[in-house]
């Protein structure tokens, strides 16, 4: 779970645009944090296959979401890719 303050400071660096806050990059960002937190628990916590649904889930929709901003603007994506350190 992330904290509101963490939430905010990855809202921040990865805005768009004075009040963005749903664009696909933050959406992304956000994912990855949820994810990279969740990928932990499940290291401590090997049978919590509830949570590894949930986790399954962000990862989808992740993949949705940088598969769209692929599609619409190559740059975008390329710099987004970069900056979270995804896809090697």
């Amino acid at each position: 779970m992330l904290t509101v303050e963490k939430k905010q400071k990855i809202i921040q660096k990865y805005k768009a645009h004075e009040g963005d806050t749903g664009s696909s990059e933050v959406q992304v960002a956000l994912l990855t944090e949820q994810i990279k937190e969740l990928t932990d628990h499940l290291k401590e916590n090997p049978k919590d296959n509830h949570s590894r649904r949930g986790l399954l889930k962000m990862v989808s929709k992740r993949k949705r979401l940088l598969d769209y901003l692929s599609r619409e603007d190559e740059e975008r994506y390329a710099a987004l890719i970069k900056k979270l350190g995804l896809r090697k």
